[in-house]
């Protein structure tokens, strides 16, 4: 079974792999890893500063 989510535009239930709505056409954002890497990289270098102060 393919994992769902809802479409923000609709609230209908679509398959969590779609780029674009099936039901109303809605170009659904899409979130790149390198961001979520960068995002966590962060966070990390942040609390080995406040560790090490």
């Amino acid at each position: 079974m393919a994992d769902k989510r809802e479409c923000p535009s609709c609230a209908m239930e679509i398959d969590a792999d779609s780029d674009v709505c099936p039901i109303c056409g809605y170009d659904l954002p899409r979130q790149r890893t390198s961001v979520k890497w960068a995002a966590l990289l962060m966070l990390l270098l942040a609390i080995l500063y406040l560790v090490l102060m």
